[in-house]
C-alpha cells in the first residue's frame, strides 16, 4: 500500500484496512488526513470489503482546528475551500466506494468524523462509542453531509435534537434509533468489525455494490426510477460469474463461494 502520514492502510486478505493515525489528536481530521483516506479509498485495488478505524481511544474528534495556520479550516472562506477541495471529496468517495465499508467507532465520533463514520454501510459501536454534531456549540453548521445523512438516517426530530442541540449520542442509543448498525461491547468491538468486513468481503462483490448504488441513488428517485434502475443492475448483476456461482449453489443446496467476479 501507499505511504500515508496520518492514516495507514493495510491489507489482510480481501479486507482493506483504514486507521486514522494520530491519536495524540483523538484522530483529529485536517486536511491531509481527508485527502488520504480519498487517495487510500480510490486505490482499493482487488479489496472487497474496507475496514474503518481509530488508533486509540477514539474514533474520529472531527476535524482538527488547531491545525497550523497553512492548513486551518477556521474562517469562513478557508472553511469553504477545505470543505470544497478536501472534505467533501472524501465523503463522496466513502459513499461511492463500490465495495462494503464497516466503520468500527470506540469513544467519539464528532463533527466530520461523524460525518466519516455514518457515510459507511455498516457503523458497530462499542459501548463507550459514542456521536456528536458539535458545530452549534462553536457557531457553526453541520458539514460533511451530515444535514443529508442525518434526517435519512433518524428522521428530522432526531437530526434536528443532534444538529441543533449539540447532545452526544451514546452507541447503545444510536442503535435503538436506527443511527448505526449495532453495538456491542467493548472488549468484542475489535473481533466483531473484523468478522463484519470479512463476511462482506466474502460477499458477490459486484452485487454489493450494485446494491449501494441503486439504494443510495433511489434516496433521491421516484418509485419508478428506482425499479428501471434496479432492472439495469440485476442485469449486470446476472452476467457476473458470482451470480452463476450462487444460482448453482442453490441448485446443489450448498453454499455459495463468491469470487467478487
Amino acid at each position: 500500500m501507499s505511504q500515508f502520514e496520518t492514516i495507514r492502510a493495510t491489507r489482510e486478505g480481501d479486507v482493506l484496512t483504514i486507521t486514522l493515525a494520530r491519536p495524540e489528536r483523538l484522530n483529529a481530521c485536517p486536511p491531509q488526513m481527508a485527502d488520504e483516506i480519498f487517495d487510500a479509498i480510490r486505490d482499493l485495488g482487488d479489496a472487497r470489503a474496507v475496514l474503518m478505524k481509530g488508533e486509540g481511544r477514539a474514533f474520529c474528534s472531527g476535524a482538527d482546528l488547531a491545525s497550523n495556520a497553512d492548513s486551518s479550516i477556521t474562517g469562513g472562506d478557508r472553511a469553504f475551500s477545505s470543505l470544497s477541495r478536501h472534505y467533501n471529496p472524501m465523503i463522496q468517495a466513502l459513499a461511492n466506494a463500490p465495495v462494503p465499508v464497516v466503520a468500527m467507532v470506540q469513544g467519539p465520533a464528532a463533527g466530520v468524523g461523524c460525518s466519516i463514520a455514518l457515510t459507511a454501510d455498516f457503523v458497530i459501536a462499542g459501548k463507550s462509542g459514542y456521536f456528536l454534531q458539535a458545530f452549534v456549540n462553536i457557531g457553526l453548521v453541520p458539514d460533511g453531509g451530515a444535514s443529508w445523512m442525518l434526517p435519512r438516517l433518524v428522521g428530522t426530530a432526531q437530526a434536528t435534537r443532534m444538529m441543533m442541540l449539540g447532545e452526544k449520542i451514546f452507541a447503545e442509543e444510536a442503535e435503538r434509533i436506527g443511527l448505526i448498525y449495532k453495538c456491542v461491547e467493548d472488549d468484542a468491538l475489535e473481533s466483531e468489525a473484523q468478522a463484519l468486513a470479512e463476511r462482506l468481503a466474502r460477499g458477490p462483490t459486484l452485487s454489493l455494490g450494485l446494491m449501494k448504488k441503486t439504494m443510495r441513488d433511489g434516496l433521491q428517485a421516484d418509485l419508478g426510477s428506482t425499479l428501471a434502475a434496479e432492472a439495469v443492475a440485476q442485469r449486470k448483476a446476472g452476467g457476473t460469474q458470482d451470480a452463476m456461482e450462487g444460482a448453482m449453489a442453490f441448485l446443489q443446496k450448498r453454499k455459495a463461494d463468491f469470487k467478487g467476479a
